[in-house]
This record gives C-alpha cells, sequence and structure tokens, in this order.
C-alpha cells in the first residue's frame, strides 16, 4: 500500500476546510493509500522528515514549505510551482499570458509599498481609459471570492485601493454577460472529471458559493473542456478547479485554483474529486 502524508494548514480549522480533510482521508482508503495527515506546523523539529512517505497531498498554500518537502525528496500534488502559480492571480495571469491563453484584459497594478501609498492616484485614469467602466480589481492573494472587487466609478478605484494598502493588485476588463455567473472545471490528471455552472442571483458580480451562488452540473463545451486542461498544464497543476467565464468572445480563463473546496460540485454532480486524486497519487 502506497503511503503518503496530507498537509493541510495549522490555522485554517473551520467546518468546510475539516470537511475537506475527511473528504480526502475517506477516499484513501478505497484507493488503497495509506494517508496521514500533518500540518504546515508540524514541521519544525530535526526530525520532522524522519521516515517520510514519497509523496504528500499538499493542500496548503504555504508554498516554502511545499518548496523544502520538494527538496527533501518528496513528490507533491500540488507542486509548489503550481501553488505559486495559482495562489496569487497576478502570477496566474503572467503565466496565462505568457502563452496567450485566453483572459479578460488585464493590467498590473504598480507596485507600491506600505506606509507610501498611491499619492493621488491619477494612473487609475489610464486604467479606467483602457478596461473601461465598470472594472474588476483583484487583490494577488484571496480565496472564496473574497479580495475582488467590482469598481463602478472612478471614486470606486480610489476607495478600493485605499482599502487594500499596498497588497499586489491587478484590474480587469468586467465581463458584463457572464456577471454572477461562471463555470467551475474540476481538471484532475489531465482530464475533465466534472463541472458545476455556478449562478449568483442576489445581485453579486462573483458567483462563488461563499457569497450565494448556487452551482448545477452542466457539462462543459469541448472548447471549455479543452481550455480548462490547457490552464491546468501551464501552470503544471496535478489538480485544480478551473473558473471559466463566457464571453461574447468565447470562453475565458478567470482564475485556476490549485487547492479548489469541491463539496458543492460533489454534492451536484455525484463525482468527488477526492478518489481522483488519490488514485492519482497511488498510480504514480
Amino acid at each position: 500500500m502506497k503511503e503518503a502524508w496530507l498537509v493541510v494548514s495549522a490555522f485554517l480549522r473551520t467546518p468546510s476546510f475539516v470537511a475537506m480533510e475527511t473528504a480526502f482521508m475517506q477516499a484513501a482508503e478505497g484507493a488503497g493509500v495509506r494517508l496521514r495527515l500533518r500540518t504546515n506546523a508540524s514541521f519544525l523539529r530535526q526530525d520532522s522528515f524522519d521516515a517520510a512517505p514519497p509523496a504528500a497531498l499538499f493542500f496548503d498554500k504555504d508554498v516554502r514549505l511545499a518548496q523544502l518537502m520538494e527538496q527533501r525528496g518528496l513528490r507533491l500534488f500540488n507542486r509548489a510551482r503550481a501553488i505559486a502559480a495559482c495562489d496569487d492571480k497576478t502570477a496566474t495571469f503572467l503565466a496565462l499570458e505568457k502563452v496567450n491563453m485566453p483572459q479578460p484584459r488585464t493590467i498590473l497594478g504598480p507596485v507600491t509599498f506600505p506606509g507610501v501609498g498611491y499619492g493621488d492616484m491619477g494612473f487609475l485614469d489610464d486604467i479606467a481609459d483602457e478596461l473601461g467602466l465598470p472594472l474588476v480589481i483583484k487583490e494577488g492573494y484571496g480565496s472564496f471570492g473574497r479580495q475582488v472587487y467590482l469598481a463602478k466609478t472612478a471614486d470606486d478605484m480610489r476607495r478600493i485601493l485605499t482599502m487594500t494598502a499596498a497588497r499586489p493588485l491587478l484590474f480587469q476588463r468586467f465581463i458584463a454577460e457572464s456577471a454572477g455567473e461562471d463555470l467551475r472545471i474540476y481538471v484532475v490528471g489531465g482530464q475533465v472529471i466534472a463541472a458545476i455552472r455556478r449562478v449568483n442571483q442576489a445581485g453579486d458580480f462573483r458567483a462563488n458559493l461563499e457569497n450565494g451562488g448556487k452551482a448545477y452540473a452542466c457539462i462543459p463545451t469541448p472548447e471549455e473542456a479543452a481550455l480548462a486542461i490547457a490552464a491546468c498544464e501551464t501552470v503544471h497543476a496535478d489538480f485544480a478547479g478551473v473558473d471559466i467565464l463566457r464571453s461574447q468572445d468565447g470562453p475565458l480563463i478567470c482564475e485556476i485554483n490549485s487547492n479548489a473546496h469541491f463539496l458543492g460540485l460533489r454534492a451536484e454532480t455525484g463525482v468527488n474529486p477526492a478518489e481522483h486524486i488519490l488514485r492519482l497519487i497511488r498510480d504514480a
């Protein structure tokens, strides 16, 4: 029986995170993988890597620990470079842009520093001219639709930048025809295993289930499925939830989630990504 660690955050202990851990542990039994739970705070002692297994399901965003584990010889699912490329939306943009993958027109925010700020923010006029209003502002780091904002006016843009301080930002064209709706396509091992259409009927432009969105099982088009698979290949993800916007110009990649929660998808489609992920680890 293959052995592996399941590495999770020591500090995110909400019901949804605990439920994800349970899903992985249960799937491991059926896949024939002996999975042992470890937190990112359990690797501090000299003997932390003694008797390490050959692989780890790294369901956390502690990129530096992931890099250390790879240096110690473990095969991670997902690898550190995939987590880094997905966790930072500015890095995701750069990876996709390098290979001309379709995504909303995007502008990287200029870097400033804590305590310095942006001054009069006159550069926002150039961004508004390029992208039009309303537009979407995203912090580089964030989950569950948090740290994603809709700016309808120039005043909104200034208010949001004041609130985000010096955190990495990007600005994106607002795809009006997909407001409050997207596709979450789950890819494991280069194959689409399930997909849901997420719809927010409460007026929020974000489709995330955590913001009131509803999930509906769906079958993506061949073009959408191929785009999701290519997105995962671009960031070297073994598995991911790829969010796609249906625009008048065709499907656009919105985000790639290396640690995507799948409880809603599992409930709607009957497909359990944990089983596919554990089989991938077993057979690697």
